[in-house]
């Protein structure tokens, strides 16, 4: 199946070790790790985790000495172990003085993330957000202006709140106006200092979607620099996933966005990478990147033989999960494959015809037999052990068409 064509806003690359960030470029996934960053192995292994499920850049906590010190350990034992995952150092209140006291952080990373509203206060927040993008320019890094309605800058808020009074604003619009004019006027500060603008990529987070929807936009409408989404705070379980997921997508499918992560609270002995596939099908259930094949399944109903149907559904999903994982190397672009299992004959025969492959099952009083479309046409009619048969069809048609072995007439 054709990604479907989905015009994003110009926003400048910005280069990040081994990924690069813009519109010009796919949308990148991020994750962030959760261990005490001062324990090595424990992180290393977190971000081999995450990359393998899919992030392609890890953000960690650099929140004090030991920690900075922990980072080009870290870097060293993920190039030994094959890793290039780009890393980003995540600063709040005492960034400017862990990448001045430990020069070997600041090089080994691959990018600095600072919060504008909690860099300092008064005359040190200007000093302290020079120091940083002094570093920064030093050592050739990008820069992510986060900027996070939790910890927003409270002389700016201070000064918003008089203005909405004076104005008539309601407090939305504050909020809306204090984001994004925080993100910008650091962007512009951070420019004037010497930073390109290539280098710099701005998020701006809120938990509300009507409220994060409306500050992207005003910062699509204000700027041209790439921008990370993700809907902060989104919560655990159906919640987080739903949240981040309608978040995400309101905004990537008007073209706005360049990286996204999916903030979920996992729960207790919950993996990490969750998020990260979050964010994968987010991407592909927009057509905006392929990761897996795509298998369409009805829900069932009343005409369903609902046992055989969930069952042939669970066992062809197994089956592509666990030959992806002995076999993707060998059958290039088996992403963009297209599967069908459909539980009766109402929607099952079409919505087969539209797919690479797609199986039909008998509904409640049909004819017990199977109807297998490849490419559109009708091939197979199968009876008995269905789920044998279709599954030697299925590899059959794979091997076929994405081995690298394949004959091409």
């Amino acid at each position: 199946m054709e990604s479907r064509v989905i015009l994003r806003h110009k926003t400048h690359s910005v280069n990040i070790n081994t990924t690069t960030v813009g519109s010009q470029h796919p949308i990148v996934i991020q994750s962030m790790t959760d261990t005490n960053t001062a324990d090595i192995d424990a992180t290393a292994n977190q971000i081999i985790s995450l990359a393998d499920a899919g992030s392609e850049i890890v953000r960690i906590t650099v929140d004090n000495i030991e920690a900075a010190q922990a980072i080009p350990q870290i870097k060293n034992l993920l190039l030994k172990r094959g890793y290039n995952t780009p890393l980003v150092g995540c600063f709040h209140y005492n960034g400017h003085t862990l990448l001045t006291e430990v020069s070997e952080c600041a090089e080994a990373l691959d990018k600095y993330r600072i919060n504008p509203g909690n860099v300092g206060v008064g005359n040190k927040k200007d000093k302290n957000f020079e120091s940083i993008i002094k570093i920064a320019i030093k050592n050739n890094k990008p820069v992510r202006i986060g900027v996070n309605w939790g910890s927003l800058d409270q002389e700016l808020l201070a000064k918003m709140m008089d203005d909405a009074v004076r104005l008539g604003f309601d407090n939305d619009e504050v909020i809306v106006n204090a984001m994004v004019e925080s993100a910008l006027s650091s962007a512009t500060r951070a420019i004037d200092i010497g930073l390109a603008t290539d280098k710099i990529i701005i998020s701006a987070k809120v938990s509300q979607i009507p409220l994060l929807k409306r500050i992207y936009m005003e910062l699509t409408r204000r700027s041209n620099y790439a921008l990370h989404l993700g809907l902060t705070e989104a919560g655990m379980g159906i919640q987080g996933i739903v949240s981040s997921a309608a978040a995400l997508s309101s905004l990537l499918q008007i073209g706005i966005g360049d990286t996204i992560r999916a903030s979920i609270t996992p729960a207790p002995g919950e993996a990490r990478t969750n998020e990260v596939s979050v964010c994968k099908e987010v991407l592909q259930s927009l057509g905006l990147r392929r990761f897996t094949p795509s298998i369409i399944s009805c829900p069932g109903c009343g005409r369903t033989k609902s046992d055989a149907f969930k069952t042939l559904t669970l066992e062809t999903n197994k089956l592509i999960q666990n030959f992806l994982l002995e076999n993707k190397d060998k059958y290039p672009d088996i992403e963009s494959l297209k599967i069908a299992v459909m539980g009766c004959i109402v929607n099952g025969p079409g919505e087969s015809k539209h797919a690479d492959i797609g199986i039909s099952l008998p509904g409640k009083g049909e004819d017990d037999i199977a109807v297998v479309f490849i490419d559109g046409e009708k091939i197979h009619t199968l009876k008995g052990n269905i789920f044998e048969s279709f599954k030697e069809i299925l590899l059959n048609y794979v091997e076929r068409r994405f081995s690298t072995h394949r004959i091409i007439s």
